[in-house]
């Protein structure tokens, strides 16, 4: 289901800038979505840094992995894999360290962190994944 979504044009603009991701919750299992989703990141033009306290030092997708948003920073955007009960502090981490979008994968959803994160003038996609959004917008294959 689609919360408040953003325009057709607005997640076009979204992917298809490079942008510097914060992806939060990266794995480094090939059969997990984070892991194929930083990967389709990478392959179009972004500067992604996995954050996983667990995997801090490794590396993803020859990518170090960091502990946290604030060793990611800079960031424009974070991408988040995480349940949805820790979201509020991604989010809260996200707008303290100057992001200008949040994106909570699919079936991730908190609607009151989103609320304060569109307050603070971030822009919000919720319950969507960056990979289906490209390829039904034409950007990705």
């Amino acid at each position: 289901m689609l919360h408040d979504p953003p325009s057709d044009a607005m997640l076009r603009e979204i992917l298809s800038t490079p942008r510097r991701i914060a992806l939060v919750g990266a794995s480094a299992k090939p059969w997990r979505d984070s892991h194929h989703v930083m990967a389709f990141l990478l392959r179009h033009g972004h500067d992604v840094t996995p954050v996983n306290p667990h995997l801090a030092g490794q590396a993803i997708h020859a990518r170090p992995v960091v502990p946290d948003l604030a060793a990611a920073a800079p960031l424009d955007m974070v991408d988040v894999f995480r349940a949805s009960r820790h979201v509020a502090g991604v989010v809260d981490d996200a707008t303290r360290l100057g992001a200008a979008i949040v994106w909570l994968q699919l079936g991730v959803i908190d609607h009151a962190a989103a609320h304060r994160a569109r307050a603070a003038g971030l822009i919000v996609v919720m319950d969507r994944c960056p990979v289906i959004e490209a390829r039904r917008l034409g950007l990705g294959h």
